[in-house]
Order: C-alpha cells, then sequence, then structure tokens
C-alpha cells in the first residue's frame, strides 16, 4: 500500500479509522465498497498473520494519522500461514499492535476472529476451539485496554463455531449478506465516533 498511503498523506486528506487485516478485512472493500467513504481506509492483506500486519502498523495505520484503528487479525494465525504459531506469540503481537496505536492516540476497535468451522486450506485443522480462545482473550485485552471490543463472531456465528449458512460460500470468507451484517454492528460504533 506504499503508493497508496503517499497519495492519501499528500492529499491532506483526514483519515478517521483504519482496517487492517487479512483477507476478510481486503474482501470488505471488493465486496462492500461503499461502505468504505472517504476517512475509511482499507488496508487489509489476503493471508497475512499478526506478525505481518504489526509489521505494517506504522506505515499502513500510523503514518496516516487516523483517529481510529479497526484490527481483524488471527485467522491465518491459527491456520499457520506464515508456519507454526502459538496463541501466545498472536497474542503478543495483537497486543504489541493495540499498544502501538495507543502511544499515537490511535483508538483501537479490536475485532473478533469470525467463525469457521474449518479452513478449506488446512484440512483436518480444529478450528473452533483455538477460534473461541483467542477471542475470548481479544475481548479481555480489549476491556482491560479501553479499546472497543466488535464481536463479528457472535453475529456471524451458526452456533457451533461455524458461519451461519449464505455468509460465506468457503466458511471463512465473508459474502456480501455476512459484510452486511458486519456492518449493521459496527455502525452505531462508528456513527458515535464520527468515523
Amino acid at each position: 500500500y506504499a503508493a497508496d498511503n503517499r497519495v492519501l498523506i499528500d492529499s491532506g486528506t483526514q483519515t478517521g479509522i483504519v482496517f487492517i487485516g487479512d483477507s476478510i478485512t481486503q474482501g470488505w472493500k471488493d465486496k462492500r465498497p461503499a461502505f468504505f467513504t472517504p476517512g475509511r481506509v482499507n488496508r487489509g492483506i489476503s493471508g497475512q498473520t499478526t506478525p505481518q500486519m504489526l509489521l505494517r502498523m506504522m506505515a499502513d495505520v500510523i503514518a496516516l494519522k487516523p483517529r481510529a484503528v479497526h484490527i481483524m487479525a488471527g485467522t491465518n494465525d491459527i491456520a499457520g500461514n506464515s508456519g507454526p504459531m502459538t496463541q501466545a506469540m498472536s497474542r503478543d503481537n495483537l497486543a504489541a499492535m493495540t499498544t502501538l496505536a495507543r502511544a499515537h492516540v490511535v483508538q483501537v476497535l479490536l475485532s473478533a476472529i469470525p467463525p469457521a468451522a474449518s479452513f478449506p486450506w488446512r484440512p483436518g485443522l480444529d478450528t473452533r476451539t483455538p477460534i473461541a480462545s483467542l477471542n475470548r482473550w481479544l475481548k479481555s485485552h480489549a476491556e482491560q485496554g479501553g479499546a472497543t471490543w466488535i464481536d463479528y463472531h457472535a453475529v456471524l456465528d451458526d452456533g457451533s463455531g461455524g458461519m451461519k449458512p449464505g455468509l460465506a460460500k468457503d466458511g471463512v470468507h465473508p459474502t456480501e449478506a455476512g459484510y452486511e451484517l458486519m456492518e449493521r454492528l459496527i455502525a452505531p460504533v462508528l456513527a458515535a465516533q464520527q468515523l
């Protein structure tokens, strides 16, 4: 996003909120572009894990001087996309991201990892247990650190840790209908903070 960031900075446009994440964040702009009004910047990159996002925080978030950052991460850590990762490693990276944001006076919106009964690219991997565990920590971390907790898992969950029917063709990446539910959940938060 280096070129896009330079254009945005040079334009003098005020960034209200940056959405940093993986393919679930990147796909949001692809499927629901109208949600990303001026001031809402999408910086999702498909396949990325929390250490990769942490490395991008300065260039893709802090340099844009947003008032808030929306962090949705952890799916690809659980999948092991960049190699084996423990939950402690994911927690450390997410904590570092929130600490970095707060150090630059950026309000943090910390998102739950969306539900997934399985990952098509990691057959046989237990997804429900680690997603539930990391989400418990994310919620606690948000509450203790003054971040806003956004529980997408609750609105997308089929009751057993998977996506509700029709909300994700592959069981992981939301459809337009899935993103619409997510938008309904976050809309009051964004409105209250004028983001």
